[in-house]
């Protein structure tokens, strides 16, 4: 009998597909949290080999800042269309209006932080029992420590002590009422491997992941997209630049990175080389050394 052997590839896939396939098995009301980004897309694309020619068992939910980039927020449109699934968005604007949250001032302000509130709302209006996300360990040292189904209690809140084991690929859902569990299917997976599977797979992502010429200010060491939601004043320099940003995120608080990388092949090189990880070019997360810790106790994706 022949042997037959997987990539590195069609096993994190292979893997990936079967995390999301026991979400729909195990779970009442679940949902894809999905941002625009390249992981959420990656997680799309995982879905559609998971689930075709059916629809999907989840309603896609993004959380929407109301600053985010134009260009996210059409590529989403237009995904969902191409799609045909059911996109459910939350407004963090409501949740300012409705005196939930009270929105930041000066001249870091953003309303990255504020998304915690609008997506636990949003959670149980809907009445999401798992919430299936993008965030992978290679990313920051909080998601290392998190499993692929990372149970929330009522409050939406995360313990890292109550961490339960996984065995080879043996996942447990089980919840009290109330609870919810994020569920990550590409945790193993790192921001190189992404960007190989989205070469491999011919995948369309939204313009700002490749070198484009912005007008940029630099902010805090990094450089960020000039922009009204920055409150700019008159010490803020305009220059235009060659950037491309290798996360996405509200525009407050996402820094792009100079490139002349334009092609995939480009980006994937200059990844390999870089040894900054893609969140060294989120402000969000240098608030404090646990920012990121911090705000997945609070409920945070």
């Amino acid at each position: 009998m022949s042997k037959y052997n997987l990539d590195y590839l069609d096993e994190l896939e292979a893997e990936a597909i079967h995390i999301l396939r026991e979400v729909a098995g195990q779970f009442e009301k679940p949902a894809l949290l999905f941002s625009g980004g390249k992981d959420s897309i990656t997680l799309v694309r995982l879905a559609e080999k998971a689930f075709r020619p059916g629809k999907f068992p989840f309603p896609l939910v993004h959380i929407d800042t109301g600053h985010n980039f134009e260009e996210t927020i059409t590529y989403r449109d237009q995904m969902v269309d191409r799609l045909g699934e059911k996109l459910i968005v939350g407004y963090v604007q409501e949740s300012i209006d409705e005196g939930k949250v009270i929105e930041q001032t000066g001249k870091n302000a953003s309303r990255n932080a504020l998304q915690t509130v609008t997506l636990l709302d949003t959670i149980a209006k809907h009445g999401f029992d798992a919430c299936i996300g993008g965030a992978r360990r290679d990313e920051e040292k909080a998601r290392a420590k998190e499993r692929i189904f990372s149970v929330r209690d009522e409050f939406g809140q995360w313990d890292p002590k109550r961490q339960r084991p996984e065995l080879w690929n043996i996942y447990n859902g089980k919840i009290h009422k109330g609870e919810n569990v994020r569920v990550f299917p590409i945790s193993n997976w790192t921001e190189l491997d992404v960007w190989n599977y989205i070469r491999r797979e011919k995948m369309d992502l939204p313009s700002i992941y490749f070198a484009h010429k912005r007008d940029t200010i630099t902010r805090n060491g990094q450089l960020m997209a000039a922009s009204p939601f920055l409150n700019m004043d008159e010490a803020d320099v305009v220059t235009n630049r060659m950037v491309r940003f290798r996360t996405v995120g509200d525009m407050s608080c996402t820094a792009a990175v100079e490139s002349e990388a334009d092609q995939i092949d480009d980006i994937i090189e200059e990844i390999s080389a870089s040894k900054i990880s893609e969140r060294g070019a989120r402000l969000d997360d240098k608030v404090s050394e646990a920012a990121m810790e911090d705000r997945k106790k609070g409920g945070y994706f």
